[in-house]
């Protein structure tokens, strides 16, 4: 599965100049934990946690975030983003398109992929998905009708 069928767009951004009293409320009312700062181009230069704001003074967003964001392209393999996320103690993935966000991946996705699975009536495949099955079985090429929602095994 690739990046681009799990993550969340449009992505709420601010910016270098945003004030981070800005921040702090649009974190909070979105209910979100960290949102990218982005130029005018749309590039991620950033990004700003609930910790970035706890743990550093400053009066804009430039001068609290975090500088070296990890990325993922829309191609990149969720398991792949599922390592960086654990390996790397990250919570949220930005993923980028020509330089340009287009998208973010958070722990929450990713995990969201655990509880939905569908499973083929005619061959017995079972697919993990966001919320709708396959369009195809990739075992025996069933069409998306012959899938049926699987109940998550209890205790997860």
């Amino acid at each position: 599965m690739k990046v681009k069928e799990i993550m969340t767009s449009p992505v709420i951004t601010v910016s270098e100049d945003t004030p981070v009293t800005d921040v702090a409320a649009k974190l909070r009312r979105n209910r979100i934990s960290a949102v990218p700062v982005v130029d005018d181009s749309g590039a991620v230069v950033g990004l700003i946690s609930e910790h970035d704001l706890l743990a550093r003074k400053g009066g804009a967003a430039r001068e609290v975030m975090t500088r070296e964001v990890i990325t993922a392209s829309q191609e990149t393999d969720v398991d792949e983003v599922r390592h960086l996320l654990v390996e790397r103690r990250i919570r949220r993935v930005p993923v980028v398109d020509g330089g340009r966000l287009v998208g973010i991946v958070s722990r929450g996705d990713v995990v969201a992929l655990l509880i939905v699975e569908w499973a083929c009536q005619v061959c017995g495949q079972t697919e993990r998905g966001p919320d709708a099955p396959p369009a195809r079985c990739p075992t025996c090429n069933a069409p998306r009708e012959n899938f049926v929602l699987q109940e998550p095994p209890p205790g997860t």
